[in-house]
């Protein structure tokens, strides 16, 4: 039976490492998540308030060139600028695409953003913005081993009414092949039932990893909008990021596939997700090397069922672990759970 990998977080995939970094004053971090080596990635946008630089190399009309890591940023726009200290980072690393001699290697460093710029950090950081800094120091700082709730782009997010964060979670799936997913939850909707302190996501939970909260004796599901959404949202301040990974060898529109069903994880933990405010996107990697040019359908349903309870594993991990930030009061706070 599948179940969650070892360490329950993304690098349960074989060869995938994640350092983060965050600036208390600042109230915004970064997350990079890098591997031993280059790897396959995809990207699927489903939010219509994106933040992003170099997704376009991860269509398939592009030309598909192995990826060496993906950065996670807040800051909003300025947290793109993490993608430059990564890129200087692997580049003294000599990781990227090799050239003739004399010119540097170039890594392919895709990277987003979420909007945390009104949480009440010092955002007064002159001519020069802090997030190069902080991604070569999270690239520095890749291991197997990392924190979930107020680190990296997680540290300044909030999801609905609640504390966000940086959630993780795995499943080893079957023959030594792990599917893992890691999220940064900066959402207008609540991962929350109302009425109930029990998460959307609980039937998906594994070992107790949120909480083991259950929504008890509740009649009926409103249709309206929760009530402990995010206060009179606006576009492009809001937004979930999401990495799926997988070791096993899938092409790349076997890979677009699997990012496209993974999507649907958003909606088994956050309603409502994908709003006009949102800037939700997933990337999909595969760390197998030499991926095939096609890849059995049974394969990838499975592999794509399998991320999609992952996604919102790890975002509902990503609100459980948070603590309160200011005036960001944390879940565990908000319904008095130790």
């Amino acid at each position: 039976m599948p179940a969650p990998g070892r360490l329950n977080c993304i690098t349960d995939v074989p060869g995938l490492l994640v350092g983060n970094a965050h600036d208390e004053n600042l109230r915004s971090g970064v997350t990079v998540l890098t591997g031993e080596t280059a790897f396959t990635a995809i990207v699927d946008i489903r939010g219509a308030s994106p933040g992003t630089r170099d997704t376009n190399a991860l269509n398939l009309t592009s030309v598909g060139f192995p990826v060496d890591a993906i950065v996670l940023s807040g800051g909003s726009l300025y947290g793109l600028d993490a993608v430059s200290g990564v890129l200087a980072y692997l580049r003294a690393q000599g990781r990227g695409r090799a050239y003739e001699k004399g010119i540097a290697p170039l890594p392919i460093v895709p990277g987003a953003i979420l909007f945390d710029l009104t949480n009440g950090g010092d955002k007064n950081w002159g001519d020069e913005t802090p997030y190069p800094a902080l991604g070569r120091k999270a690239a520095e700082q890749a291991s197997t081993e990392f924190p979930l709730g107020n680190v990296g782009a997680g540290y300044g997010a909030r999801a609905g009414q609640y504390k966000g964060g940086l959630g993780s979670a795995s499943t080893a799936v079957a023959d030594g092949i792990v599917v893992g997913a890691l999220a940064a939850v900066n959402s207008v909707g609540s991962p929350v039932i109302p009425g109930s302190d029990a998460f959307w996501a609980f039937p998906l939970e594994q070992q107790r990893e949120f909480g083991g909260r259950l929504p008890g004796q509740i009649e009926s599901i409103s249709l309206e909008l929760p009530p402990d959404m995010k206060e009179a949202p606006s576009a492009g301040t809001n937004t979930t990021l999401v990495i799926v990974a997988t070791n096993a060898p899938v092409s790349r529109v076997g890979l677009q596939q699997i990012a496209i069903m993974a999507t649907d994880g958003f909606a088994r933990a956050v309603r409502p997700s994908h709003t006009p405010f949102d800037g939700d996107l997933v990337y999909a990697v595969s760390t197998a090397i030499d991926p095939p040019d096609h890849t059995d359908p049974i394969q990838t349903m499975t592999l794509g069922h399998v991320a999609a309870d992952a996604v919102a594993r790890a975002i509902t991990r990503g609100v459980y672990e948070a603590d309160t930030l200011g005036s960001f009061k944390s879940y565990r706070q908000t319904f008095g759970i130790g």
